[in-house]
């Protein structure tokens, strides 16, 4: 059976993965939050299509996955072990997405976690969700709204 997609703890597992491996670096939760943000907006500017189905909210430090949040937040600030929060799968079925995650951490995975939070604090969609109420969703249509395919 063909999958039909890719779960953001998925997504959150490659880059933890390729920070660790490609880069020898370590990232937090906070810069994971804030990198599957910006791979969602750039997958949305590249095919008009989200990159994962799983909602993201306004919360006060910027974007958040809430699923990876929890599945992460036993680390607290701290790096998160890649030996722990490996990638599973094979990306073959995946080269596309692939891209989409190698563009990213090329744009924002140089930045720190707080360099990264307040970069998230100056996107529109953010704002306009958080302006509404702390944890409200940042769904497509508002990506959508203010970064075209």
């Amino acid at each position: 059976m063909a999958r039909k997609g890719l779960t953001a703890i998925e997504i959150a597992r490659w880059f933890v993965s390729w920070a660790d491996e490609g880069a020898e670096a370590t990232l937090t939760n906070l810069e994971v939050q804030k990198l599957l943000f910006y791979a969602q907006v750039k997958r949305i500017e590249e095919t008009g299509e989200p990159l994962f189905a799983d909602q993201i909210e306004a919360w006060a430090h910027g974007p958040v996955v809430p699923a990876v949040y929890h599945a992460l937040k036993q680390y607290g600030s701290s790096p998160i072990p890649p030996e722990r929060f490996a990638d599973p799968f094979d990306w073959g079925d995946f080269e596309d997405v692939e891209k989409t995650l190698l563009a990213t951490w090329d744009r924002y995975g140089v930045y720190a976690a707080w360099a990264l939070r307040e970069m998230t604090h100056r996107e529109p969609a953010w704002i306009e969700a958080f302006d509404t109420g702390p944890n409200t969703p940042i769904t497509v249509e508002r990506i959508k709204a203010y970064h075209r395919a």
